[in-house]
């Protein structure tokens, strides 16, 4: 068994030990060479209580090693039935290695996952149905710091080095049995493919790094056409690969909405809307999506209808309020450049616009709200039309409409946040009072 520790040169390593033999190679192997490599090693041991006085047993054989070599123990004891199943218990154990890590015990855990590990996830998953992502087999994981030396050594290797070095351990009885999923796979499909396919195990650990390196490459794909957006919504630029444009709507959909039923079908049918026109929506799961100029926006249902209350437009021109349903909506008087951020400036992530205008020409009583039918508004320059044809002939984006904040009184709109202004309270040469008034840019900065 050959492990390569450059890397841990000087770190602080908290072995996760349950007793069991790949745990207690780990452990040992990194004793004999913690003070060649300057490593402080300690180890964690995590006793759920599932397997009874088995389990007491195996947390007291860890308890014996690691005090008769010098080796801190940090011992986690979950209450008395606190778990009915090894996920459960699974959950429970990440909490206590994150524990070790907050607390600044360890710089990382390491776990004993070797290379038969990562076979048995990669067909356990293959068998499921998984997509590329659930082939990747076992990593480490830099945001748990968890690491795993051992993945590179197969069972044989592990089986030698105890061996050799006379390293002792317990056994889990469960690992002798049938009952799990993953025992199946360990005991009886892995030795068949090995017989069948002499190195499968090797061959498949392999796979799974180059499944890893392709799905960091797509993951980067991904992230070029993800838009965040204030309010919760995002939108996929739009994309001729298929591949791509699905993992992002998946991404979105799972990870931001946390919606798990989704399925292929929706997935496509994301995909095929970017070929509709602009307007076009599909709602699916308590979301909708809808088409627009350059991809497609996903929100959830209602988020596109603004409902937040009419709020005095004085309220923002006092500095009470900076912000509606939501959105920016920053005020000041009389222009000062250092009051207020400029076009080009971001909040959250997203471009500003500042629009000037003269406050004496805007109506007492205005107010700030989001569209209503009816609206009317004077384009700057000259000629009235309805809000929402102003809108269309703009292509502004068909899910931020019924959310971008107005300036109006009644049906009269003088200001479209982040947009334009309206004829009617321009600056001219008989201004005497100027504001400005800073939203997010409706049409991202173009």
């Amino acid at each position: 068994m050959n492990i390569d520790l450059s890397p841990y040169k000087g770190k602080r390593i908290c072995v996760a030990v349950s007793g069991g033999k790949d745990s207690m190679a780990l452990l040992d192997y990194l004793r004999a060479r913690a003070a060649e490599y300057g490593i402080t090693l300690s180890a964690l041991n995590c006793e759920h209580g599932i397997r009874g006085e088995e389990s007491e047993r195996d947390s007291a054989f860890v308890a014996a090693y690691c005090g008769g070599n010098g080796i801190p123990l940090h011992f986690f004891k979950a209450q008395s039935g606190a778990f009915n199943d090894e996920e459960g218990a699974r959950r429970w154990r990440i909490n206590c290695y994150k524990s070790v890590i907050e607390q600044g015990e360890a710089d990382f855990i390491a776990t004993a996952h070797h290379m038969n590990d990562n076979a048995e996830t990669v067909l356990f998953n293959l068998a499921r149905g998984s997509s590329l992502n659930g082939l990747t087999g076992i990593a480490d994981n830099a945001d748990l710091k968890l690491i795993r030396p051992l993945i590179c050594c197969s069972r044989g290797d592990i089986d030698g080095y105890i061996e050799k070095n006379a390293v002792q351990y317990v056994t889990d009885s469960t690992n002798q049995t049938d009952i799990y999923t993953r025992n199946k796979i360990r005991r009886n499909v892995i030795p068949a493919l090995e017989s069948a396919v002499d190195g499968a195990v090797k061959n498949i650990y392999r796979f799974s790094r180059l499944a890893a390196e392709d799905e960091e490459y797509f993951n980067g794909e991904v992230e070029k056409i993800v838009v965040g957006r204030a309010g919760g919504s995002y939108v996929i630029k739009s994309c001729p690969h298929r591949v791509i444009f699905r993992r992002a709507a998946q991404k979105i959909v799972a990870k931001y909405f946390n919606k798990k039923d989704y399925t292929t079908e929706h997935l496509n049918r994301l995909f095929v809307l970017q070929a509709a026109e602009n307007g076009k929506r599909f709602e699916f799961l308590g979301l909708v999506a809808i088409k627009e100029e350059g991809g497609v926006a996903l929100l959830q249902s209602g988020g596109e209808n603004g409902c937040a209350e009419p709020v005095a437009f004085r309220e923002f021109l006092d500095g009470n309020l900076q912000y509606y349903g939501g959105n920016l909506v920053r005020v000041s008087r009389g222009g000062c450049s250092g009051v207020v951020a400029g076009d080009g400036e971001k909040c959250g992530g997203e471009p500003l616009k500042t629009l000037k205008f003269d406050l004496d020409k805007l109506p007492r009583g205005a107010v700030v709200r989001f569209k209503r039918e009816g609206d009317r508004f004077t384009k700057f320059g000259g000629g009235t039309k309805s809000l929402s044809d102003w809108l269309t002939d703009k292509k502004a984006p068909q899910s931020l409409r019924a959310s971008v904040p107005l300036v109006c009184l009644g049906n009269e709109v003088y200001i479209v946040g982040g947009a334009e202004i309206s004829e009617k309270i321009k600056v001219d040469d008989s201004t005497v009072n100027t504001a400005l008034i800073v939203c997010r840019n409706l049409f991202g900065g173009n």
